[in-house]
C-alpha cells in the first residue's frame, strides 16, 4: 500500500488543501492521502495557531466520515514529542505499519527549504517526496530519483488570508469544505 502525507498546521483546513489531497489521491499513484496535522512546525512561527482540538475537529469535519475515501485525517503527530520532524514521524509510522510505504506530499513553496529540514537526504532516500505547484514558487527539475513533480492545480488561497479574512467578519463559506466554516463560526475561532 502506498500513503501519501499531506502535512500542514491546517490552521484552518480549506479548499485548497483538500483540492491537492483529493488530486494526490487520484492521479499521483497513491492508495491513500493522509492528511497530517502538524502540531508545531518546527519551521513556522507558531504564535497564530489555535488549539490543536480544534484543527483536529476541522480536519475530521473536511474529511468526512466516509471509511471508504481514499483520504483520511491524521493525528499522529499529536502523540509525538514536540517541535515535529518530518523524519521522526515516518520513522514511527514505518515502525507501526511496515507493509505500507510512505512518502512526503508537499507545495514547491516548502520544497524550495527541504534541505533545512531535518535528516532531509533520508526522508528522500527511505521515504521519497512528492512535490505540487504553489504560485509564485516554480519547480525545478529534482536530481533525486524518489522526488516525484505532481502538476496538481494551483490555488492561491492560504490559511494566512483565511484567518485575516474571518477576523474582519468575512464571510468564507466557500473557501472551506462543507461544514467547516460552520464550526469556526460556532466555536468563535479567528475572531
Amino acid at each position: 500500500m502506498k500513503i501519501g502525507l499531506l502535512g500542514a498546521s491546517f490552521n484552518p483546513v480549506h479548499v485548497g488543501h483538500m483540492m491537492v489531497a483529493n488530486y494526490m489521491a487520484q492521479f499521483a499513484g497513491l492508495d491513500e492521502v493522509w492528511m497530517m496535522l502538524s502540531p508545531q512546525n518546527p519551521l513556522k512561527d507558531s504564535a497564530t495557531l489555535i488549539d490543536d482540538r480544534h484543527r483536529l475537529k476541522m480536519l475530521e469535519i473536511a474529511v468526512g466520515a466516509d471509511r471508504q475515501s481514499r483520504i483520511k485525517a491524521c493525528d499522529v503527530e499529536l502523540s509525538l514529542p514536540r517541535p515535529s520532524y518530518t523524519i521522526d514521524t515516518l520513522r514511527y509510522l514505518n515502525r507501526r505499519h511496515p507493509s505500507v510505504s510512505f512518502s512526503i506530499i508537499t507545495g514547491s513553496d516548502n520544497w524550495l527549504g527541504f534541505g533545512r529540514w531535518r535528516e532531509s537526504e533520508s526522508i528522500l532516500s527511505d521515504y521519497g517526496v512528492i512535490v505540487y505547484p504553489r504560485p509564485g514558487f516554480p519547480i525545478e527539475t529534482p536530481s533525486h530519483p524518489n522526488c516525484r513533480i505532481i502538476n496538481a492545480p494551483i490555488t492561491e488561497i492560504s490559511s494566512t488570508f483565511l484567518r485575516q479574512a474571518l477576523s474582519s467578519g468575512a464571510d468564507m463559506t466557500y473557501f472551506l469544505p462543507p461544514g467547516v466554516y460552520e464550526y469556526i463560526r460556532h466555536n468563535h475561532l479567528y475572531e
